[in-house]
Formats: structure tokens, C-alpha cells, sequence
């Protein structure tokens, strides 16, 4: 049941950090915003406070009821994704969406700490990537939700009607959700934050796996933000439309990726640790030319057949990469290094893909008009390949790093 409970928390987050993605076209028709701009809301503007607050919350977390910190967490996010449905100009809906990062800052790293003592270690790839179901599940929802909303009332009513479910859902989870006990390591007082730094310093495979996970983030947020977009403007898709591609691709080649990602890790990894960084590298290697040939690909079907597999793909990292993280630190400081990994992959990641993305598209304009954003997308999945070798490197660092 804990487990069931965390994924809908975590289907919150996703559907409240992605809407933004579908209402990308109608919020900069409305508010008269640039790429740039879209691209702040996206990434900086969440990600800014949601990377670097979130190792306090986790330090917290890790003295105190996880539980009642992803409620609270829940609850903030969600009344400042409602906020985003009343903004009325940039400078508005910037500070709503660093608001909703504040909140989600609090949810992630505390609930990888709950898995970890709630199952086996043998079981932890495979229940971290039911829990990062939520990831797919929550982009599906928000961008089918949104689509369909913002198609048939508008964007603003969307934005309040995925807020407010978000607090309705707060006090059921509270009421629900049994804190498992820690482990007899992670009963043991709770390592200093100075300790838990020093620990992480010292390993390779921690910078190689945090560096690695950012690179590929940096490409997953940027598509997951600009592939609305992209399709609303290169392959004339409507609002409805765009809404049932996206959603379906993640519905499909999300989940099959997610639960993919946890058994190999599982399987693989009994027999060598590197498994867990391996498995992500091979799979970015083979993803990022599919992804160039669905991008410029002139066919709806053609496109959505072309994406499917790498869409698996980048996902596939999710759980064997969490999982390793898991085990660089001894039990009671699970949450801190969780929230350490997710500072330096969320900061990077979240804040500067979309970004990215949107700079290179209004720097393109001018040469390639309406296909720059085709075009600052191929630019940018080289990071896919950056992402492969540095969890390539990482995977010789697990064997000696690793703690059961």
C-alpha cells in the first residue's frame, strides 16, 4: 500500500511540473512570452530552489516523519500550481512556478528513503521503478489533462484543476501512509551532514553517476517541455492532437522504459554492480539516433513509430541509477545522499534543459524561421551521448564503492 501511495504522490509531482509543457503554446499566445522565456518556466524557475532545498528537506527527512514531509510538500506544490492558473504576466507565473519547485523539493528524496526500508535490497531496483511509474504516468496525465482542458475551457482552468486534486490528495496520503521502520543501520543516530558530504566526496561513481544523470535529464525535461511545441508548430498538429501524441508515447514507451530499467538493474546487477550505470549508457547510445530521425522526421505516424523505442530508452536509467546511489552511503543517510544526487542532476537537468532548448530555438529563428525548434532539439541530444560515457566511466567506480 506504501508503495501505491507514493507513486500517486509522485504522479502529482510529474503532472504538475509537465503541464507546463502543453500549455507551453496558449500561455505564450496569452502572456506574449518568447521561447526564452517558456524556457525559464520550465526549467530555472522550477528548478532553482526545487535542487537546492531539497537536501535540507532530506536532512530533515532523515530525523524526522518522511511521511508528514511529503505531505506538506504535496500540499505546497499543489496550491502554487493552482497560483499558476491567476497569473497574468511573466514575472507572476516565474515566482508561482518556483513555488511549485519549493514544494516538490520535498517529495523525491524522502520517499527513495522509504523504499529502501521497505524493501530488500533485491527488490529495491525493481520497487523504485514502480515508484518512478509516476514519471510517465504523471507527464501522460498532465499532458492529456491540460491538452484537453485548455482545448475546451482554457489554460488557466487546466493549471486549477490538477492544483487543487493535488490538495485534495494531501490529507488522504497522510492518513495512509505507514513511515516503514529503518533499517538497524539507519536506527543508529543519523551521520552528521558534514559525515554524509565527506562519504560522497570520496567516490568516483557518485559524480560520475550525479554528472551522468544530469546530462541525460538536461535532454529528458527539454523534450518532455519542447516536444508539445514541436509538434504543434512542424507537424500541424492541434492542441488535442499534440495532447493524445505525447500522451500516448509516454503511456507506452514511459512505462515499458521505467519497469525495464528496474528488472535489468535487479538481474544484471546480482552478478556486477556496473550493471546499474551500464544498462542506462548502452541504452542512450542506441537512443539518441532514433531520436534524431523521429525529430526530423515529416510524418505524425512515422514520427510517434520512430520515437517509441528511444522514448523507452531514456528512461531506462531511472531506477538502477537511484538504486546505486542508494547504496554509496551506509542506511541512516540515504535521504541526504538521494537529495545530493537529485541537486546536481535536478539543478543541471531540470533548470537548464528547457532552457537550452528554447535559447538555441530563438537563436535559430532567424535561419530556419519556423523548423528552429526542430533544429535546437537535434543540436542538443548530444547530451544523450555525453550522459552514456560518463555512466560508462561510472560503472567501473560501482564495484568499489558500493554498500550492501
Amino acid at each position: 500500500m506504501l508503495l501505491g501511495l507514493l507513486l500517486v504522490a509522485y504522479t502529482f509531482n510529474f503532472v504538475d511540473r509537465q503541464i507546463l509543457g502543453i500549455l507551453a503554446g496558449p500561455i505564450k499566445e496569452s502572456l506574449a512570452l518568447s521561447d526564452t522565456q517558456l524556457g525559464l518556466l520550465g526549467g530555472l524557475a522550477f528548478a532553482i530552489l526545487y535542487s537546492t532545498l531539497a537536501v535540507p528537506i532530506a536532512f530533515l527527512a532523515d530525523r524526522w516523519s518522511r511521511s508528514w514531509v511529503i505531505t506538506l510538500s504535496l500540499a505546497i506544490w499543489s496550491g502554487f500550481t493552482a497560483l499558476c492558473g491567476v497569473a497574468t504576466s511573466f514575472g507572476q507565473i516565474f515566482l508561482y512556478r518556483v513555488g511549485v519547485g519549493i514544494g516538490e523539493a520535498g517529495g523525491v528524496a524522502p520517499s527513495y528513503a522509504m523504499i529502501g526500508d521497505a524493501f530488500p535490497p533485491e527488490q529495491r531496483a525493481r520497487a523504485l521503478s514502480i515508484y518512478s511509474l509516476g514519471i510517465p504516468l504523471g507527464s501522460a496525465l498532465g499532458v492529456l489533462a491540460g491538452g484537453y482542458i485548455a482545448a475546451t475551457v482554457d489554460w488557466r482552468t487546466a493549471f486549477l484543476a490538477v492544483g487543487l486534486a493535488g490538495l485534495a490528495f494531501a490529507p488522504i496520503f497522510r492518513l495512509c501512509a505507514r513511515e516503514p521502520k529503518r533499517t538497524v543501520t539507519a536506527a543508529a543516530p543519523a551521520l552528521p551532514f558534514g559525515a554524509v558530504m565527506r562519504i560522497l566526496a570520496g567516490k568516483r561513481s557518485f559524480w560520475l553517476l550525479s554528472f551522468g544523470a544530469a546530462s541525460c535529464s538536461m535532454m529528458g525535461y527539454g523534450l518532455a517541455f519542447w516536444l508539445p511545441s514541436l509538434m504543434l508548430r512542424s507537424f500541424g498538429l492541434d492542441l488535442v492532437g499534440t495532447s493524445q501524441f505525447f500522451g500516448g508515447l509516454l503511456l507506452t514507451a514511459g512505462v515499458v522504459g521505467v519497469l525495464a530499467g528496474g528488472w535489468l538493474g535487479d538481474w544484471l546487477g546480482r552478478s556486477n554492480k556496473g550493471a546499474f550505470a551500464w544498462v542506462p549508457a548502452v541504452g542512450f547510445t542506441i537512443a539518441t539516433p532514433l531520436f534524431i530521425a523521429g525529430v526530423m522526421s515529416s510524418s505524425v505516424t512515422a514520427a510517434f513509430v520512430l520515437f517509441l523505442i528511444p522514448q523507452a530508452l531514456a528512461y531506462i536509467w531511472l531506477a538502477p541509477v537511484i538504486t546505486a546511489v542508494q547504496h554509496l552511503v551506509p542506511a541512516m543517510a540515504r535521504a541526504t545522499a538521494s537529495a545530493s544526487f537529485l541537486l546536481i542532476n535536478n539543478l543541471i537537468g531540470v533548470g537548464f534543459g528547457a532552457l537550452f532548448i528554447g535559447r538555441l530555438s530563438d537563436a535559430l529563428t532567424p535561419q530556419y524561421g519556423s523548423e528552429a525548434l526542430r533544429m535546437a532539439i537535434v543540436g542538443s541530444l548530444g547530451f544523450y551521448l555525453l550522459s552514456a560515457i560518463l555512466l560508462g566511466l561510472g560503472g567501473r567506480a560501482l564495484k568499489d564503492d558500493w554498500i550492501d
